[in-house]
């Protein structure tokens, strides 16, 4: 019997549609470890052992509520919601409700069967936090930074510096936990090392791969993972229209925006990526989009040093 729940994932509550057979049974519960055993509760109580959860990824709030029913023995699936706002469309929705959305996600789970997710270890889930929050203080020092260096600012010059000096102390505390949380576990440690064996990954770029990326090796192709990135080409082509091509950006936006400095600094370093931004450059391709094409390929030959266990080789990788 297939039987799909879709779960549509606020701050304070998750709206559920249960879907047995021609059978639609709804109802919401707090966002809180109260409400996941409320929700387990619910589907006993309906002789519902097993489901096709499926989730949209909305950041923090539907990662606890993922692992808690992957811990339950249920099949979850975490999906890109333009995919599902777009199956709404396709039926010409009019109605806009925690509850519809809950429905209509079950729906899309039922006819597509989105692609079960894997749960990240808990060092990956911890890495996850870490990075994102290292790229956090990043932004604000340079906020910081900036205000620092503009005009009429000696009335608050000491709490600027104040804050920049306590924002290298968050960064350093960030990075040391990092550090930990890697060398803590074997496996990491070594990926980091293939990771770093690439001229322009550092220590950075590495952690976020590893936080955002958990199976990174794990796609079926380089192809398939610069898609889930949105680091794949999108062209406009429709009868005498005919526009440039640009980035997708649908995809994860912290790799994306995590790749870009690396992939200049490995423009100039990389004998694989200068060779290749050079050509590039020969054909008359504008910078950004040389930028762009280098942040795929590094991402592409880190796919390449995880999947086959070896580090970076310019002959083998060029």
């Amino acid at each position: 019997m297939d039987v799909v729940l879709g779960i549509d994932v606020g701050k304070a509550d998750f709206h559920c549609a249960l879907l047995v057979e021609d059978h639609q049974r709804s109802n919401s519960f707090p966002n809180s470890r109260l409400g996941f055993e409320r929700l387990a509760a619910w589907l006993a109580n309906r002789k519902v052992t097993q489901v096709h959860a499926c989730l949209e990824s909305t950041g923090g709030w539907s990662e606890e509520l993922a692992a808690y029913l992957h811990e339950r023995g249920h099949a979850v699936s975490v999906v890109n919601p333009s995919t599902v706002k777009a199956v709404g469309q396709s039926e010409l929705s009019r109605t806009k409700t925690d509850k519809a959305d809950a429905a209509l996600i079950a729906r899309y789970c039922r006819a597509m069967k989105p692609r079960l997710r894997e749960p990240p270890s808990p060092s990956q889930q911890r890495l996850q936090r870490l990075g994102r929050r290292r790229v956090a203080l990043l932004e604000m020092r340079v906020q910081e930074t900036n205000r620092l260096q503009g005009p009429g600012i000696d009335a608050v010059r000491s709490s600027i510096e104040a804050t920049i000096a306590f924002l290298d102390r968050q960064i350093e505390e960030i990075e040391s936990e990092i550090s930990t949380t890697i060398n803590e576990d074997p496996t990491l440690r070594g990926k980091r090392e293939l990771l770093k064996s690439i001229p322009g990954i550092a220590e950075g770029a590495a952690t976020t791969l590893f936080g955002e990326l958990p199976q990174l090796s794990e796609f079926r192709s380089s192809k398939a993972l610069a898609a889930f990135v949105g680091l794949c080409p999108r062209q406009f082509r429709s009868g005498s229209s005919v526009a440039g091509s640009w980035l997708s950006k649908v995809g994860n936006a912290h790799v994306r925006r995590v790749l870009y400095w690396p992939a200049i600094t490995a423009m100039r370093c990389n004998p694989v990526l200068k060779a290749f931004a050079d050509r590039l450059r020969a054909n008359g391709k504008r910078p950004k989009q040389i930028i762009a094409a280098a942040m795929r390929r590094l991402l592409v030959l880190a796919y390449g040093v995880l999947k086959s266990g070896r580090s970076f080789d310019p002959a083998l990788h060029a």
